[in-house]
């Protein structure tokens, strides 16, 4: 999508620093942490929202969390929440599917 912010960054149209990259997914620090750690992880190819996953796609999921974990254990993270947003009512801002890997904190329930 040509006005995806996140396919800029994947496509290098939007400098970014790669902290994780593969074949399906990068990964980068947010540019408004919500978390001493608050890393945005997502997939190469554009897929809007995860409303938009069906049997098709559904392995892209499976590589975001397998790339969370990874990153985590390089970091030594002790502990880390994960959070996906599906559109703007649950809080979805940049609608290109994204997973955020919090961490440093103690996380509260609700999330606060």
């Amino acid at each position: 999508m040509e006005n995806c912010l996140f396919c800029r960054i994947v496509n290098k149209e939007i400098p970014s620093e790669f902290i994780y990259e593969n074949d399906d997914v990068v990964a980068f620090n947010d540019i408004s942490p919500q978390a001493p750690v608050h890393i945005v992880i997502i997939p190469k190819s554009h897929i809007s929202t995860p409303y938009e996953i069906d049997t098709s796609n559904s392995d892209i999921a499976g590589k975001l969390i397998q790339a969370a974990a990874e990153i985590a254990k390089k970091n030594k993270l002790s502990g880390y929440r994960l959070v996906m947003n599906c559109n703007e009512i649950a809080g979805q801002t940049v609608f290109h599917l994204h997973l955020h890997l919090l961490s440093g904190r103690q996380m509260q329930w609700p999330p606060g």
